[in-house]
């Protein structure tokens, strides 16, 4: 039963096997057409399809329908390796020149890696682990260069699925079982825990074993595997050693290995004698044989040198390799351009030297767009309907090179120079936190030889009023040669060009009948060159007072049309114009026409007025009225996803939508303006923030994010402003939606950072809850309470039954986290959520140290936490009227532990609750009387 992954790993292993083909002379890609239709563009497919998502169809079915596994780190790693091992390869060999070369986007590669890296030691959210990521790490692909995390991979893959006769493909596997019914395509719900115990082994996987031992230098290895294997060749009638596909437990002796795992001697699947061979096993057998019998060294079936020893990391060519330059201390070298003349000359009184785009003509400065449309002709082939490299921005690896197009030496300023219609780009601490964290990402990912040139690109609207100080600062930073932590050199593009990256995109070749590309470079805004710079005022953070209507909405939305546009002209109050202006535009529409034009363009000018004056809530209410939508949203969610996380979007308290695989931003819109809309407008643009925010720190700093499988942004945002209710004490609180977009991000981090010590119970519990944030070890605590349950739990209407439940999966897999997640969704108290959490970790350490017991009926979670608080009220009695008696915030506000604590309450009520059933018989038991 094939996935259709296996497509992109036939691909992907087909890549290094076109190199070996033509490097022994073989001719077997001579056209233009060739090199676009057979290799280039469907490597952009791959890499881009990589970054999002790979997709393998388990071979059963839950309540109905197929699982998808999403993110197969098999097939991610070997695609990794393939994109590695054909960059910067030339297909027609001696005789190509740079238009044959192959191109890898390495910011999409990057991606690539940190999926592969993110979601490791798990192969996928229904496997564990899998036999299949030994080749996919070790020989022949070599996909990791994390030793530490490859050691914890490979240790996983050995403890559970190492066997006597060779390894299991994965737990559960019913591939070719004797109980496997071999006539259906698809297994039956619950039908996978019938193969527990006795899934087939694979020899195969011992000889990856012992290539790889001969590979890392362990002897050690090496023989272990061997003596392994050795008694489970099979041999032909002329003696030559056959290894078998695989080892099965035949269908009399199933039901004795499932008692004693082990205990049951297994058959092989072919013998030789037969005629059967199994080809891929032979092949890699005499691999092995002939690399332990010293016949053949690790380099001559590693000839691209995909696997480079430690020690000989720091002085090999490693363009085929999956390691990078091992240096720690990486310069990055900056080029300062200024927009105009005028600028520079200002600028320059500050110390500050830069250039404009004229004084480094001929080079020419690209925006990152313009370098996705030269990419755009790179795989086209219109014979064949093939497009190219998809609509897809550059990210900051790929624009840190020098490019040759056309004749013309290009370099390119990131996306986050780019001119944005969304307002987080008018927040000028936004845009230096992107500079150093784009040099922080440079630093960390940059495996080219050669220096990276990053562009920093100085506007002019950059120094107005309140900015200046801020950029002269980091200007001054850029001059010190360390900006936020990374060592940077500052010069001109004309001398640090000789120390960079250059990548020939000679593929834009243009014959007579086509119509060469139009690509559009920086120009100089043309200023008077000793004319004043237009610094505006300083404009403060505007007031709250500023930021709030002098109209009530309740009192204008059943008012005349006549009236609102009376009262819109007379109005200087830009909050009460944007609150009038959405009136208009819900009744009349966008194209209804006022004083100032259409409603539409009434509110877009709202809008820039409120952005240049800092009205951060009025700026948000305008751009929700506009249906704005921020860069890199789409980006953003995947780099979540990537991580093996799940999104969700909605208002806290509100239905949210999961997001479980990567969209579009037109889908993505779409759920945001339809979740988000209903109690306050401003959410939908603010979700936007957290998202891109979010996206950001969870690439950098992904253990801010440990223990949270769901992040949940309408509950994140509950607990931001939580935390400024926290902060406040008894005065009030600040509005979230009246703070920058740079005050917002730091709001998340501090809330993200482990809860510092003197916060009551009740705050901890607010923010940890609105997290979804949950202890190491929960989901696997909450397998083991099911098994004891067989009726299953159920928490606010939730049910989560015992079966097919532990019959569909495995107690590691991430579906059942999902599930487990899922049971949990309909909680809508942060802190009662914290409290069922700590519940279920009660209950699973009691079943833990009482074997004897388990629960008769359904366990409901609800009811015991009731059960516990009304022991609590007993103890904490007050005289308080009856009105007070359902108010739990004492309860929250308890600590877990001690005499007193919560944790004592709920275990009293969950013992009771397990004494109401039978025990069951331990023979064991010392306390046993008879």
């Amino acid at each position: 039963m094939r996935c259709p992954s296996f497509k992109i790993l036939c691909f992907a292993w087909k890549e290094p096997i076109v190199y070996q083909i033509l490097v022994s002379g073989k001719e077997e890609v001579n056209t233009t057409m060739a090199v676009q239709s057979c290799i280039q563009d469907p490597l952009w497919c791959s890499m881009f399809q990589l970054n999002c998502t790979v997709l393998g169809w388990r071979q059963e079915t839950v309540n109905g329908r197929r699982i998808k596994d999403v993110y197969v780190l098999s097939s991610v790693g070997v695609a990794k390796a393939a994109l590695e091992a054909i960059n910067g390869f030339n297909l027609f060999g001696n005789q190509g020149c740079s238009w044959s070369v192959i191109f890898v986007d390495f910011d999409a590669h990057n991606r690539n890696r940190q999926t592969l890296c993110s979601l490791l030691p798990r192969e996928s959210r229904s496997h564990n682990t899998d036999a299949a990521l030994l080749p996919c790490l070790s020989y022949p692909a070599f996909a990791l260069d994390d030793e530490v995390l490859f050691s914890q991979t490979l240790d996983k893959v050995i403890r559970k699925l190492k066997g006597k006769y060779g390894f299991k493909r994965f737990l559960r596997d019913g591939y070719r079982t004797a109980l496997e019914d071999k006539t259906r395509r698809y297994y039956k719900p619950a039908e996978i825990k019938l193969f527990d115990g006795i899934e087939c082994e694979f020899p195969l996987f011992f000889i990856f074993m012992i290539i790889d031992g001969v590979f890392r230098g362990n002897l050690a290895q090496v023989k272990e595997y061997q003596d392994l294997l050795d008694p489970l060749l099979q041999h032909t009638s002329e003696g030559c050693p056959v290894v078998p596909k695989y080892y099965y437990v035949p269908a009399d002796f199933v039901e004795l290995e499932k008692k004693n795992p082990g205990s049951q001697k297994r058959f092989p699947s072919n013998n030789g004698r037969d005629g059967k061979f199994f080809l891929w096993g032979q092949a890699v057998y005499i691999i092995a044989k002939l690399l332990a019998d010293k016949l053949v060294s690790p380099k001559d079936i590693d000839p691209i040198g995909r696997y480079v020893p430690p020690q000989d990391q720091r002085n090999v060519s490693m363009r085929f390799s999956n390691q990078g330059p091992l240096e720690n201390d990486l310069v990055v070298h900056v080029a300062l351009i200024a927009e105009s003349q005028r600028l520079q000359v200002f600028l320059n009184t500050y110390g500050i030297q830069t250039q404009t785009p004229q004084q480094v003509e001929p080079i020419q400065i690209w925006a990152q767009k313009e370098l996705v449309k030269a990419y755009f002709h790179l795989g086209v082939n219109d014979k064949l309907g093939l497009s190219g490299r998809p609509d897809r921005p550059i990210g900051c690896l790929g624009t840190s090179k020098i490019y040759r197009i056309l004749g013309k030496t290009v370099v390119c300023y990131s996306i986050i120079f780019d001119l944005s219609d969304f307002y987080m780009s008018q927040d000028v601490m936004m845009l230096i936190d992107d500079i150093k964290n784009a040099l922080q990402f440079i630093k960390q990912y940059w495996k080219m030889h050669g220096r990276p040139l990053f562009v920093v690109l100085i506007r002019e609207d950059n120094i107005r009023g309140s900015r200046f100080n801020p950029i002269l600062d980091m200007l001054a930073a850029f001059r010190k040669g360390i900006v936020g932590g990374v060592k940077v050199h500052v010069d001109r593009v004309q001398t640090l060009i000789s120390g960079a990256v250059v990548e020939q995109l000679d593929f834009l070749r243009i014959t007579e009948t086509e119509e060469a590309p139009v690509f559009k470079s920086l120009e100089e805004l043309d200023l008077p060159k000793h004319s004043k710079v237009k610094r505006q005022s300083s404009t403060p953070n505007a007031s709250e007072l500023e930021q709030q209507p002098d109209v009530n909405i309740n009192d204008w939305k059943n008012k005349s049309t006549y009236e609102i546009l009376q009262k819109l002209n007379d109005c200087n109050c830009l909050a009460s114009q944007a609150l009038l202006s959405s009136i208009l535009l819900k009744r009349e529409g966008p194209n209804f026409i006022t004083k100032e034009g259409t409603v539409a363009e009434h509110i877009e000018r709202i809008y820039r007025r409120a952005g240049s004056k800092k009205l951060w809530s009025v700026v948000r209410f305008a751009a929700s009225l506009l249906g704005k939508l921020v860069d890199s949203l789409a980006p953003s969610i995947t780099n979540v996803l990537v991580q093996g996380k799940q999104v969700t979007l909605g208002a806290f308290g509100q239905e949210e939508e999961v997001i479980s695989n990567p969209l579009s931003p037109g889908v993505i819109k779409n759920i945001i303006y339809e979740k988000c809309h209903l109690q306050d407008e401003r959410e939908a643009v603010v979700q936007q923030e957290l998202v891109i925010h979010v996206g950001w720190i969870i690439s950098n700093s992904p253990e801010l994010f440990s223990g949270m499988l769901k992040i949940r942004i309408g509950w994140i945002i509950h607990a931001m402003k939580y935390e400024l209710k926290i902060r406040a004490g008894d005065m009030p609180a600040k509005d979230l939606y009246q703070m920058s977009p740079s005050e917002v991000k730091q709001l998340l981090l501090d809330i993200l950072q482990p809860q510092q010590q003197g916060r009551s119970w009740l705050n901890r519990r607010q923010i940890d809850g609105s997290l979804n944030r949950t202890p190491a070890g929960f989901y696997d605590r909450v397998w083991q309470i099911l098994e004891r349950t067989p009726n299953g739990l159920i928490v606010a209407g939730k049910f989560l039954p015992q079966q097919p439940t532990l019959s569909d999966m495995t107690m590691y897999e991430m579906n059942f986290s999902l599930l487990v997640e899922d049971m949990l969704q309909n909680i809508d108290q942060p802190e009662y959520r914290q409290i069922i959490v700590e519940l279920l970790m009660v209950i699973s350490v009691i079943l833990e140290r009482n074997p004897e017991l388990e629960f008769q009926d359904k366990v409901d979670l609800d009811k015991v936490v009731q059960e516990a608080f009304h022991d609590f009220q007993k103890d904490h009695s007050s005289p308080k009227g009856a009105e007070k008696q359902d108010d739990m915030t004492a309860f929250y506000n308890t600590q877990p532990t001690g005499k007193k604590g919560t944790c004592s309450y709920l275990s009293k009520a969950v013992i009771t609750l397990l004494l109401e059933g039978e025990m069951k018989p331990n023979n064991d038991d010392p306390c046993t009387i008879s």
